[in-house]
């Protein structure tokens, strides 16, 4: 492993180890003063896509229920994403606070789904599952948009406002 690999990938590094380092993040889609990647919210995308579905058709609640929640690492270890390793790396490395406010939100956003998830396994109306739908994606949403916000480098998050609304 290289010198650089105990680093954090926003931790101040000067260098040409450190700019061939944010180049390969770069290149792979990852995000150098983070070294998170967007991709981890194709797996919260895709259950709000399934969860919105629900009130128009109804009987896709079964296939919502086939999702299941992934760690940043096992999204990308069962992904087909090109840098899934340098991806997990980089998370790894990734500033402790940024890490943190960004697994503060993921966690919320699964343990919303999971919990919708459960509630609709334990229902038969689709009046009642269309319901779970429609509250789990109008406090989903908010949230995938904050975490994109952490990735692209942006303020920090306030999930209690955001899931006040």
């Amino acid at each position: 492993m290289s010198s650089t690999a105990s680093q954090p990938a926003t931790r101040a590094q000067t260098g040409p180890e450190a700019a061939a380092w944010a180049e390969r993040l770069r290149v792979a889609n990852i995000n150098p003063r983070t070294g998170l990647a967007t991709d981890y919210l194709n797996h919260f995308n895709e259950a709000v896509m399934l969860l919105e579905m629900i009130p128009d058709m109804p009987e896709c609640a079964e296939d919502f229920l086939t999702w299941s929640p992934l760690s940043y690492a096992e999204h990308f270890t069962a992904s087909n994403f090109k840098a899934r390793d340098l991806a997990i790396e980089a998370y790894e490395k990734a500033e402790p606070n940024v890490r943190a406010q960004f697994d503060h939100i993921t966690d919320t956003m699964t343990s919303i789904l999971s919990a919708v998830g459960t509630a609709m396994r334990e229902v038969d109306k689709d009046t009642t599952r269309i319901s779970l739908a429609e509250q789990a994606t109008l406090w989903v949403k908010p949230l995938i948009a904050a975490c994109g916000g952490i990735i692209n480098g942006g303020a920090e998050a306030d999930v209690d406002s955001i899931m006040a609304n």
